[in-house]
C-alpha cells in the first residue's frame, strides 16, 4: 500500500496527463478546421497579381506604333475674315491666307494608331478606321525601326485591317486566347500608343462582355476599365496568360479621354476575320438572305409567342438562301445551326460565322407551332442590293374605304388615282392608309398615311373589308393587338398595333 503523500502525487499527475491529451486533441482539431477553411478560400496570389512588369516586358516587342498619312487636297478656298479697312489686321490676315492657303494645294493629313505583329513574317493585326483612306501606313517597331507597310486586307463592318512589313529577321510576335473563356472580372492588361507616345501598358478588368454600341451589324464588344485613349486603336487587350482576347477599338468619353470605359473586339470574332483577310484578302460570311426585326412584347402577343425572342422575318431577298427553302415574312427565326437567336441582333453574327455551303436547322415560330426548315447558308457579297418583295398580282379591287375604329386607322383600296397621289408603285399590293387617329394604336406605332398595309396577321388583304374582318377575328379571340405588315416606299415592316375594344 503506497503512502498516502505517494498517492496524490499519482492522481496529480494522471489528472495533468489528461489534460495534456485534451488540449493536444483539441489543438489538432482546430488546425485542421482551419486547414479546411483556408483551403476553401481563393488564392489571393492567383487573382491579384503583384506585378505586370514580366508579362509586359514579353509582350510590348510585339506591339507596334501605326502611323498613315493621307493627301488631301482642298477644293475650296477658305475666304479671308474681314478686318476693318485700313486696320494692321488686314494686312495680317492676306499676308496669313496667302502664304498657307493656296487653291488645290495639297496638304498631308496624319494619323497615329496601334497594332500588333501576329506572325514573325510581319502581319500586323490593326483596326479599318486607323488606315481608312491612307495613302501611306507605316509600322513603328518598339526598338524604333520604321517599315512601309502594305495592306493585306480591312473589313469595315468590324473596324479589322491587316498589314504586312518585309523585315530581314524574325519579328516577336503574339497568339491569339480565347475570348469566350474570358469571364467578367477577369484581369487584362491593354498594351498601346495613346496620344503618340509610344508603347504604354494599362491594366484593368473585363467589365462587361456582348456589348452593342450600335458601331456595327456584328457588335459583340468586350468592356474594359484599363485605360484606354486616342491612339490606342487597334493595340491588343492581353489576358494573364500573354494571348490577345481582344482587339482596342472605342472607347466611351464626353471629354475625349479615358474614363473607365473601353471596348475590345474579341478574338472570338478578330482571329476568323484576320484569317479570311491573310488568306482572301477579304472577308467571306454566311448569307441568309432575310431582313429582320425585334420581337417586342405586343408581336409576340400577337403571333402567339410566350415572349419576346428570336428574330422576326420582315422580308425574304429573291433568289436567296431562305427563299429558296421556303422561310417567309412573319416567321419568327428562334434557332440557327443550334445556336439559340435570343434577340434580333444575334441573328446577323450567328449567320455570318456560319461556314458558306454549310448545311444547317433553323428552327422557327410559324402559324402558332414550331418548325424546323433545311437552309444551305450562302455567302454575303459585299453591297448586295436587299429586294422588297412585291407580293402577289391580286385582281382588280372595286374602290372602298373603310374606318378602322379599334386600330384608329382610315383605308382604302389602291386605285390609280391613289397611286398617283401617294406615290405608290405599281407593283405594290395591299391596301393604303389614308389617315391615322391621333392618340390611336396605329399612331403610337408611327403609321401615316401613305403606308399601304399588306397583311393582317400573316394574311394578305386587298381590300378594307377583309383588314376589318380580321380585325374584329382576332377582338373576338381576346387578342389585344394585331400584326400588321407595312410597305412605306418599298421598306417592308411588321408592325404589332393594340386593338381597342369596341
Amino acid at each position: 500500500m503506497l503512502p498516502k503523500q505517494s498517492s496524490n502525487k499519482v492522481a496529480v499527475a494522471g489528472w495533468t496527463a489528461g489534460r495534456t491529451q485534451a488540449f493536444s486533441a483539441f489543438f489538432v482539431g482546430l488546425l485542421f478546421a482551419l486547414a479546411i477553411v483556408l483551403s476553401a478560400q481563393p488564392a489571393k496570389a492567383a487573382s491579384t497579381p503583384e506585378s505586370f512588369a514580366d508579362l509586359a516586358e514579353k509582350l510590348l516587342p510585339a506591339v507596334v506604333n501605326i502611323s498613315s498619312t493621307q493627301v488631301v487636297r482642298s477644293t475650296q478656298r477658305q475666304e479671308i475674315p474681314q478686318a476693318p479697312p485700313g486696320s494692321p489686321f488686314e494686312d495680317f490676315f492676306k499676308e496669313f491666307f496667302d502664304r498657307n492657303q493656296q487653291d488645290g494645294a495639297p496638304r498631308r493629313a496624319s494619323s497615329l494608331g496601334s497594332g500588333f505583329i501576329i506572325d514573325k513574317t510581319g502581319f500586323v493585326v490593326t483596326n479599318n478606321h486607323v488606315i481608312a483612306e491612307a495613302d501611306e501606313i507605316t509600322v513603328i517597331l518598339q526598338d524604333d525601326t520604321r517599315h512601309e507597310a502594305t495592306l493585306i486586307g480591312r473589313d469595315p463592318k468590324t473596324d479589322l485591317a491587316l498589314l504586312k512589313i518585309e523585315v530581314d529577321q524574325d519579328l516577336p510576335f503574339v497568339e491569339w486566347g480565347n475570348s469566350t473563356a474570358s469571364r467578367v472580372g477577369d484581369w487584362v492588361v491593354a498594351i498601346g500608343n495613346p496620344f503618340g507616345l509610344g508603347g504604354t501598358v494599362t491594366a484593368g478588368i473585363i467589365s462587361a462582355r456582348q456589348r452593342d454600341i450600335n458601331q456595327g451589324p456584328y457588335d459583340s464588344f468586350l468592356q474594359t476599365d484599363a485605360s484606354i485613349n486616342r491612339g490606342n486603336s487597334g493595340g491588343p487587350m492581353f489576358n494573364m496568360d500573354g494571348e490577345v482576347i481582344g482587339v482596342n477599338t472605342a472607347i466611351f468619353s464626353p471629354t475625349g479621354g479615358s474614363v473607365g470605359v473601353g471596348f475590345s473586339i474579341p478574338s472570338s470574332i478578330a482571329e476568323r476575320v484576320v484569317a479570311q483577310l491573310r488568306d482572301f484578302g477579304r472577308t467571306k460570311r454566311g448569307w441568309l438572305g432575310v431582313r429582320i426585326q425585334s420581337v417586342t412584347d405586343e408581336i409576340a402577343e400577337s403571333l402567339g409567342l410566350d415572349g419576346p425572342s428570336g428574330a422576326l422575318v420582315a422580308d425574304v431577298t429573291a433568289d436567296g438562301p431562305a427563299q429558296a427553302s421556303k422561310i417567309e415574312p412573319g416567321d419568327v427565326i428562334l434557332t440557327f445551326d443550334g445556336k439559340k437567336v435570343a434577340e434580333m441582333r444575334d441573328l446577323p453574327r450567328i449567320v455570318a460565322e456560319t461556314e458558306i455551303g454549310k448545311p444547317v436547322k433553323v428552327e422557327i415560330w410559324r402559324k402558332n407551332k414550331r418548325q424546323v426548315i433545311d437552309v444551305v447558308v450562302g455567302e454575303l457579297e459585299e453591297e448586295r442590293p436587299v429586294l422588297a418583295s412585291t407580293g402577289p398580282s391580286g385582281q382588280a379591287v372595286e374602290p372602298e374605304e373603310a374606318e378602322i375604329d379599334s386600330l384608329g386607322v382610315s383605308v382604302t383600296a389602291i386605285t390609280d388615282e391613289m397611286r398617283e397621289q401617294f406615290k405608290v408603285p405599281d407593283d405594290v399590293r395591299g391596301v393604303l392608309v389614308t389617315g391615322v387617329e391621333a392618340d390611336s394604336g396605329a399612331a403610337e406605332k408611327g403609321l401615316r398615311p401613305g403606308d399601304v398595309i399588306v397583311e393582317v396577321n400573316q394574311e394578305e388583304v386587298t381590300s378594307p373589308g377583309q383588314i376589318a374582318s380580321k380585325v374584329s377575328e382576332a377582338s373576338d379571340n381576346d387578342r389585344r393587338s394585331v400584326l400588321l405588315l407595312v410597305n412605306r416606299n418599298g421598306d417592308l415592316r411588321f408592325v404589332a398595333v393594340r386593338v381597342e375594344p369596341g
